[in-house]
């Protein structure tokens, strides 16, 4: 791995490592182990596993990427970005195909780690992060809206007789409202009580204490307050993790999926959207880490360390996992400082569910539901939005697209547009950036930075044209050189091409570089190059261009090249 520059931080934290440094990761690991259970449990739930799964991976994927990352105090588990794609794969897959997602992903983020691709996923456009972000968030809002509500519906059951059960819903954004307006009359109020007391109670915490998370506050309160209600107050009908789910309090075994190449042929695009948000978030919270405590986070070796975590997490039935920013900041913000931090908060989770899981068969599903409005809430950036809405129009409609895609289809198809859109619109902004002139008649050589200094302008021989390119020579403006010719129509002998302001040059616009050559020579006029940078020297060399405009009518300098022009009309006089 030395030759993959593979550093994790933990290892060279503990060459000076203190008691003073541990009792704080100490402190630190076990309010994030508290934090993120209630977290955990669900994101699991959410995303269509049971909620020992969202525990689960907490503890793996938190484990790994502690040991693993390239940064000091990153926090890894299950987030909310996910919960949308997850849901999806079962609902298409089942678990199994989750599975062999997740195990691609895993894959996809080492090897972009392998080669050095960290710093690319940092160019991703930011209408694109937070459009689809927003969207994530308006979907999981969407999402909670059954439990919140505490809407059900009528079914039959295996003996034909009539029951009432929770709302399934359908997959799609749209669907679900439909579903949720045709099943309004079965409003359970006491839910919905349940709900709205969990957010006041997330929302006020802050207020009177930082560091113990109104979440947690909220699930412990909520649950004992719903069990005495049960038990001494009669009340019925408040749906709890028990009433649908069966928790097992143990670590599963290791299981190695079976893979089928169909399946890995469908699920490949999906993974794709695995890795890519997983590497956003990851990276995006090491970068805000980073500022926070004055460090700098190798991105390559935690891009390796978030692969291995999905790619061994999912062996014991987890889901894919990432860095989160919210329990980083946590870790931070009490007093976090290396990556045994987070590995203690593995070890307090793990702990956990070993010993008091089965008592989280109580908390109600309008707790969990709350928890999960605020944390869409939290992560739709709304401030964000409004404020990327007074950018550039291309901005807008790279945000607008992506939020509506995420939102309406999934997030699979909003980055794949996303990303092609914004890609044509910077193309489209590059173009228009270079410009093609044409000079007829002379040069102002004060104006000039790669000639000698005259006092006298420049003047251009009669039969010569000079044309100035000024940006890249790339595919998106190469035919724009043959238009200019073409609607000034006129044979000049002599053509120079001043090239000093193009900093690079594609195979496309070699290729119509070449096509002007030729299509010149058959007309009898010369081409002359001048100016051509090094780097660009380079590619026409190895693309062997050179040999068809021949090495004297490469010029320096625009002197050079009007001297070569004016002996080149002189020879056809």
């Amino acid at each position: 791995m030395k030759a993959f520059d593979f550093k994790p931080r933990l290892y060279t934290a503990l060459k000076n490592y203190s008691k003073d440094l541990f009792m704080a990761d100490l402190m630190a690991g076990i309010i994030v182990g508290i934090v993120a259970l209630p977290l955990a449990i669900a994101f699991g739930i959410a995303s269509g596993v049971s909620p020992e799964k969202g525990i689960i991976t907490a503890i793996i994927a938190g484990f790994v990427i502690s040991l693993l990352g390239g940064s000091k105090v990153q926090i890894g588990g299950p987030t909310g970005a996910f919960i949308v794609i997850i849901y999806g794969i079962i609902q298409q897959y089942g678990e199994s195909g989750l599975i062999v997602a997740t195990l691609m992903a895993g894959v996809l983020l080492v090897l972009l780690g392998v080669f050095k691709l960290g710093a690319v996923v940092k160019f991703i456009p930011y209408p694109v992060i937070v459009g689809f972000t927003s969207g994530i968030a308006v979907t999981i809002f969407t999402t909670q809206i059954a439990d919140v509500l505490g809407l059900t519906e009528t079914v039959t059951g295996i003996d034909g007789t009539e029951i009432v059960a929770p709302l399934k819903t359908p997959g799609d954004f749209l669907g679900k409202w439909v579903c949720y307006a045709a099943h309004i009359d079965s409003v359970n109020w006491w839910n919905t009580l349940v709900s709205i007391v969990s957010i006041v109670i997330i929302a006020l915490t802050p207020r009177l204490s930082k560091k113990i998370p109104g979440s947690l506050v909220a699930i412990v309160l909520v649950t004992v307050a719903v069990w005495l209600m049960k038990m001494y107050g009669g009340i019925e009908g408040i749906d709890t993790i028990g009433d649908r789910f069966s928790i097992k309090a143990e670590l599963p075994d290791a299981v190695v999926p079976a893979l089928d190449w169909e399946a890995v042929r469908s699920l490949f695009p999906v993974a794709v959207t695995i890795a890519v948000l997983g590497a956003i978030e990851s990276l995006l919270s090491a970068t805000v880490a980073d500022g926070v405590i004055g460090d700098k986070h190798d991105s390559n070796t935690e891009l390796i360390a978030q692969g291995a975590a999905n790619i061994i997490t999912p062996l014991f039935g987890g889901i894919p996992a990432t860095g989160a920013i919210a329990r980083t900041m946590a870790n931070i913000n009490n007093g976090g400082r290396t990556p045994v931090a987070g590995i203690i908060h593995a070890a307090v989770l793990l702990l956990i569910l070993l010993l008091l899981m089965p008592l989280a068969r109580f908390i109600p599903m309008g707790c969990l539901a709350g928890v999960l409005v605020v944390v869409s809430y939290n992560m739709s950036g709304w401030r964000t939005f409004r404020a990327l809405m007074r950018n550039p129009k291309s901005d807008v409609t790279v945000l607008i697209i992506t939020f509506l895609l995420t939102v309406i289809f999934d997030l699979t198809v909003a980055i794949e547009v996303g990303l092609l859109i914004a890609c044509v619109l910077f193309m489209r902004r590059v173009m228009e950036t270079t410009e093609i002139s044409v000079i007829k008649d002379e040069i102002d050589p004060n104006a000039e930075l790669d000639i000698k200094t005259h006092e006298e302008h420049l003047v251009i021989p009669n039969g010569v044209e000079v044309y100035e390119i000024n940006g890249p020579y790339f595919f998106g403006i190469a035919t724009k050189f043959e238009e200019m010719m073409a609607q000034l129509g006129d044979r000049p002998k002599v053509r120079v091409i001043r090239m000093r302001k193009v900093p690079f040059i594609d195979s496309t616009g070699i290729h119509n570089l070449e096509n002007l050559c030729l299509m010149s020579q058959k007309e009898g006029i010369t081409i002359v190059l001048s100016g051509v940078n090094e780097k660009v020297h380079r590619v026409l060399e190895k693309a062997n261009f050179y040999a068809l405009l021949g090495e004297e009518n490469i010029c320096p300098n625009i002197n050079v090249a009007l001297e070569r022009a004016e002996i080149l009309v002189g020879e056809r006089a």
